[in-house]
């Protein structure tokens, strides 16, 4: 394995991508098809943000419960 293909795929274990998805992108590389590996990070890209977003979710309800905790520590 080239040392571009395993910085790549250690690349991908640092942004959080899953073993299956790692191992994906290690078989397109070996197929040799750059536009299909682009597409695929994409998606992964797409994942990540997705679950970005439904932890931000979480944190702003979080947010709430703290707030509305805190006015009824006030009374």
């Amino acid at each position: 394995m080239s040392e571009q293909t395993e910085s790549l795929l250690s690349g991908m274990a640092d942004a959080g991508c899953r073993a299956e998805e790692i191992c994906r992108a290690e078989r397109i590389l070996k197929e040799g098809s750059p536009s299909e590996l682009t597409k695929f990070l994409k998606q992964c890209r797409c994942d990540l943000l997705e679950q970005m977003h439904e932890s931000q979710k979480r944190v702003d309800l979080m947010d709430y419960l703290i707030r509305k905790a805190e006015k009824l520590s006030m009374k």
